[in-house]
């Protein structure tokens, strides 16, 4: 999937436009940057379009993973791009369910079982089988 794709899909998802859509893929993916191992979140970049593998890059902070639940995962989300909680947990499941696209071969599916078990909410719309972008 390319970069034009991914935000389509997610701007789709959201319902916002896609210079919002970007900002909301960037907040989720710093947001599980953060939360993920740094060989984690190279193993997911390497399966991206760059501009994506640019706000997935781990630094000496992030190499080991930081841990918070769902509902901290949605608050830095909200936090970074300034929309309510609700918003945010909308866009963290459409990015989730468009990286399960992007990605071939089930490394999302890997990731997420990594995961917590209060991650469920989040993650279960990326997970549920044949899951089909909704057009308007």
């Amino acid at each position: 999937m390319n970069y034009d794709t991914f935000v389509d899909q997610v701007t789709r998802r959201t319902r916002v436009s896609s210079e919002q859509a970007v900002e909301l893929t960037r907040a989720t993916l710093e947001t599980l940057t953060e939360r993920l191992t740094g060989g984690e979140v190279l193993d997911l970049a390497t399966q991206l379009p760059r501009p994506l593998q640019v706000m997935l890059r781990p630094t000496p902070d992030t190499e080991a993973a930081d841990r918070f639940g769902a509902a901290e995962f949605v608050a830095r989300v909200s936090y970074r791009t300034g929309v309510d909680e609700g918003a945010a947990r909308i866009a963290v499941q459409a990015v989730f369910t468009t990286l399960r696209e992007a990605i071939p071969g089930g490394e999302f599916d890997e990731i997420v079982t990594r995961l917590p078990r209060d991650y469920r909410d989040l993650v279960e719309p990326a997970l549920a089988p044949g899951i089909a972008l909704r057009r308007a």
